[in-house]
This record gives structure tokens, C-alpha cells and sequence, in this order.
């Protein structure tokens, strides 16, 4: 059967096997059925959400293999089966659709450190967690990065760019509440301002991300964080039990013992 064939029941052939487009769907794709054996396979037409999500998808995988520079709506429309006013139906621009993407990744992201957050554990064993989850989800979706350096972030979509330091900033914030809340609990030296801390481990995950990423992926992300984690902990934790000791001793008016040589 040709593919200009005609049936009197679109669902229905005599052939033993054919294929051919019944019509469009209204998302731009294609109904299409296959008839082997007297079996009708159709595809089943999306709904509007998972074509969204599909589109979505396929950005991020394209934003990591292309970058994001590179990155065209003919690209995606062929990523997903569709043509390009099928993916302006669900998308009328591409700003819309990094819009939609920035959204998809906060929402992972928040979603992420608020699991963490609710565990509990000593604020050290939360910023563990924080520092874990974000290096993980990079790892799994490496267009993270790619975005986060490309001039379609920093110079082209002003839109975008806002969105994703505002996704970083509540990141930061909650570094450096771990960090205050470890002072507190006189785990980390008193001395260090908090703000500056939760920088610090922020540029940690940005730059070996970037390391991650130049030598080709080369390891496993999460685990050389996190090993690099714990020093940046160590550092903030140096000299904390000399300075407690000192404080209790100075709380109970007792006085330091001597240092070097023998006691009598």
C-alpha cells in the first residue's frame, strides 16, 4: 500500500505490513500507524505537559553537546520529532524556552537542598549534604555548566542571567547559614565571616566544575568535591578545639598551662 493509499477505516488495512501519516496532530507531530501482520501500532499523540517536558529535555541534552551559543529551535524540533512551529505552540519564543529551562533546574535545585535540610545532623553533616546534592546534579546534567559560562547566559539573555544568580544567591544563603549555625555550635572558628566562607565553597563546586568538565569528565565529580570539602572543613574547623579550651579556661578564671619544658 503506497503512502497516498486510501482506507475506507484510518485504523484499519488488508496489507501485510504498511506505513504511512494519517495527519497532523495539532503539537506539529505526526500520527503515523504501522500495520504488521494485521497489527495496528499507532503513536499515541503527547499531551501538552510532556511535549513541554520532552522540549526541555532535549534542550539541556542539546546545550551540552552543541552549547548553548549553538543552540537553535530547528535543532530541538528535530530532537523531538517535531517541526519548529510545533515547538513554538508550546514555547511562542526562545526566550521562553530558557525561561522554562532556568525554572526546570531551580526547581530540581531547591527541591534537592530542602531534602537535605529536612535530614537534620550537625550543620556540618548538612553542608556535606548541600555541597554533595549540587555536584551530583552537575554531574547528571552537565548543561549546568555549560549555561553557567556561555555568552547566552552572561551577554546575550539578561532574562536568563538574572535567574540563574538568583538561584545562586539562595545557594549561598544556605551555605552560609550552615556555617553561622556551626559557629554557633563552636565547630567552626568564630573569626570567619560566614558570607565569605559560603563564597569560598561556592567557587569550590565552580571550579571543579570547570576542571571536571576541561578534562573531558574525566572523574567522578561528587566524590572529589566532597574530598575537597573536607578540606575547606578542616581549615575551618583549624584550631578549634585550642581556641575552646581557651575559652573554658578563661569562663573559669583558670589559667593556661605552660608551654614547652617540663612541670616540676
Amino acid at each position: 500500500m503506497s503512502s497516498s493509499a486510501v482506507c475506507p477505516h484510518p485504523y484499519r488495512f488488508s496489507s501485510a505490513a504498511c506505513r504511512f501519516p494519517l495527519g497532523n496532530q495539532p503539537d506539529g507531530g505526526i500520527v503515523s500507524a504501522q500495520l504488521l501482520q494485521g497489527d495496528v501500532i499507532m503513536a499515541v499523540r503527547k499531551s501538552a505537559p510532556e511535549r513541554k517536558a520532552e522540549i526541555l529535555e532535549a534542550t539541556l541534552k542539546l546545550a551540552d553537546e552543541l552549547g548553548p551559543d549553538r543552540l537553535s529551535t530547528e535543532a530541538i524540533a528535530r530532537a523531538v520529532g517535531l517541526t519548529q512551529p510545533g515547538i513554538f505552540r508550546h514555547f511562542p519564543t526562545k526566550q521562553a524556552i530558557w525561561e522554562a529551562v532556568a525554572a526546570k533546574i531551580t526547581e530540581k535545585m531547591v527541591g534537592g537542598w530542602r531534602t537535605v535540610l529536612d535530614r537534620g545532623g550537625t550543620p556540618a553533616d548538612r553542608l556535606r549534604g548541600l555541597i554533595g546534592f549540587q555536584l551530583r546534579l552537575i554531574q547528571a546534567t552537565p548543561a549546568i555548566p555549560a549555561i553557567l559560562f556561555s555568552r547566552e547566559l552572561h551577554a546575550e539573555n539578561d532574562i536568563l542571567r538574572k535567574s540563574v544568580l538568583a538561584v545562586m544567591n539562595r545557594l549561598h544563603a544556605a551555605i552560609a547559614r550552615e556555617i553561622a549555625a556551626a559557629q554557633e555550635q563552636q565547630m567552626f572558628r568564630r573569626e570567619i565571616e560566614p558570607d565569605d566562607a559560603a563564597y569560598l565553597v561556592l567557587g569550590l563546586i565552580q571550579g571543579l566544575a570547570v576542571r571536571w568538565s576541561l578534562s573531558g569528565r574525566s572523574f567522578r565529580l561528587a566524590d572529589e568535591g566532597l574530598r575537597l570539602l573536607e578540606v575547606q572543613i578542616g581549615l575551618f574547623t583549624a584550631h578549634s578545639a585550642e581556641i575552646m579550651d581557651v575559652e573554658r579556661r578563661a569562663e573559669s578564671g583558670a589559667k593556661p598551662p605552660a608551654s614547652g619544658g617540663s612541670q616540676a
